[in-house]
C-alpha cells in the first residue's frame, strides 16, 4: 500500500446561503482548492463529492464548475459521515495504485429546510415514533451525567469552549464567544440539552487533495502525510444498547489507531464530531483521550483547551463551525491540515505534528451510528 498525502485544502465559509445552490456552494470551494494547489483540471485522475441532500449526481455537478469531467466521479451518502467516506475512498484509490491524485468535496445546505431537527426517514422504526438527533442525545446526556456523576454545567463548558475557539475561526458559522450565564438562559430544545448545546444547520462546502508521494513532489505546495483513514459500520443487533459507548467510534478508532502504528496519547489536536455537547464526552472517551466516565473531568480541568493536553475542536467543532453534514468530515481534515503545516493562523495548536478527525452519523433501529469515519495525520 502506498503512502497518502494531502496537498491542499479549502473551505467555504460555513453559514446561511439559501440563494446558493449545492452545486454553487461545492464549486466555490474545489475551485478555491486548485487555484491553491495549482494544478490543471486534466491532472486530477478522480473524484469524490460527500453529500446528504445535495442529490442526483451532485459529484459531477460541482467537479465540472472546475473543468473535472470525464474522470471516474463518485457522489457518496453515508449521512454524517458522508465526507469522510468520500476521503476514504480517495485514499484507497491512491494507496492501491489505482489513482495518484483526488480531489474530495463535501458539501451540503440545510438552510432550505426551514430550522429544526434534521429530516429523517421515517421508515426507520425508532424515527417513526419520534426518535430524532436532539431527543437521541438528550437521553445520551441524562444517562451519562448520572451514571458518571457529572454536573449538568460540564455541557455549558463544553459550548463555551468550542464557541471561544470559533470566535478565531474566519470559516465558522458562528464567530462569536459565549458565557455560562447564556449557554444556562439558552431555551431548552430537550432536557438537558438547550439551544447552546446544540449545533446549528448551516450551509458550506470543503475540499481537500489528495495525491501520491510521487505526484506531490511536483507541486509547490506543503505534503501531510495521512497515517490513517478507516471507515466503520454500526453493527446490528435487538438487543440492550448502551447509549452512553458508542462502540462504532471505539471500533473505528482502534483500527486507524493501528493502521497509523500510534496510541490515542500520541495525538496533539483532535477535531470530533460534536454534534450536540454531550458528543464531546461520550466520543472522547471512546476514542481514548481519557479513561471511561472521566472526560467531564478532563473538561473542568482545561485539558481539552486549545493550550491543553490534547486540544479537542480548536476550529469550533460542530457547535462553532456549523454542520452541514456532507461537508463537516472533510472540513475537519482541511482544519487538521492546517494544523499540521503550521499555517492555522489564530487556530493553531502551537507543535500540533499529529492530529485526528472524527464524524459519525445516522442513528437507525439496531446500531448506534451507521457510519463512522477517523483519520490520522501526521507531519511525517
Amino acid at each position: 500500500m502506498r503512502n497518502v498525502f494531502v496537498a491542499g485544502a479549502a473551505v467555504a465559509p460555513f453559514g446561511k446561503y439559501k440563494d446558493s445552490t449545492p452545486a454553487e456552494l461545492g464549486g466555490t470551494s474545489a475551485l478555491e482548492l486548485m487555484q491553491s494547489v495549482g494544478v490543471s483540471p486534466d491532472r486530477v485522475d478522480t473524484g469524490f463529492v460527500g453529500s446528504v441532500y445535495g442529490g442526483s449526481l451532485i459529484a459531477q455537478r460541482v467537479l465540472q464548475r472546475v473543468g473535472i469531467s470525464g474522470q471516474p466521479i463518485f457522489s457518496v451518502e453515508n449521512a454524517c459521515a458522508s465526507g469522510g467516506s468520500a476521503v476514504n475512498l480517495a485514499f484507497q484509490a491512491i494507496a492501491s495504485g489505482i489513482a495518484d491524485s483526488a480531489i474530495v468535496v463535501g458539501v451540503d445546505q440545510l438552510s432550505t429546510f426551514g430550522g429544526g431537527a434534521l429530516p429523517l426517514t421515517t421508515a426507520d422504526v425508532e424515527t417513526a415514533q419520534g426518535v430524532i438527533m436532539p431527543a437521541t442525545y438528550a437521553m445520551r446526556a441524562q444517562r451519562y451525567l448520572h451514571q458518571a456523576g457529572a454536573e449538568p454545567m460540564v455541557l455549558d463548558r463544553i459550548s463555551v469552549k468550542n464557541r471561544g475557539n470559533g470566535a478565531h475561526n474566519p470559516r465558522a458559522h458562528f464567530q462569536k464567544s459565549i458565557t455560562l450565564d447564556d449557554v444556562a438562559q439558552s431555551r431548552r430544545v430537550a432536557d438537558p440539552l438547550k439551544l447552546l448545546h446544540c449545533c446549528p444547520n448551516s450551509d458550506g462546502a470543503a475540499a481537500l487533495f489528495l495525491c501520491s508521494e510521487d505526484f506531490g513532489r511536483d507541486l509547490a505546495v506543503d505534503l501531510v502525510r495521512v497515517r490513517a483513514s478507516v471507515v466503520r459500520s454500526g453493527q446490528f443487533h435487538t438487543s440492550y444498547r448502551d447509549m452512553t459507548w458508542p462502540d462504532i467510534t471505539e471500533r473505528t478508532a482502534r483500527a486507524a489507531y493501528e493502521m497509523a502504528g500510534i496510541t490515542a496519547a500520541d495525538l496533539d489536536v483532535v477535531e470530533l464530531h460534536d454534534a450536540f455537547a454531550i458528543a464531546e464526552l461520550l466520543h472522547a472517551e471512546a476514542l481514548g483521550l481519557t479513561e471511561r466516565w472521566k472526560a467531564h473531568v478532563a473538561v473542568t480541568a482545561g485539558e481539552f483547551d486549545r493550550d491543553g493536553r490534547v486540544a479537542v475542536s480548536p476550529s469550533g467543532g460542530l457547535l462553532s463551525r456549523g454542520h452541514p453534514v456532507g461537508a463537516s468530515g472533510v472540513s475537519q481534515l482541511c482544519e487538521m491540515y492546517w494544523q499540521i503545516t503550521g499555517t492555522a493562523g489564530d487556530l493553531q495548536v502551537p507543535g500540533a505534528s499529529v492530529a485526528l478527525t472524527h464524524t459519525t452519523g445516522g442513528g437507525i433501529f439496531g446500531v448506534d451510528n451507521g457510519a463512522c469515519s477517523v483519520h490520522v495525520l501526521a507531519a511525517d
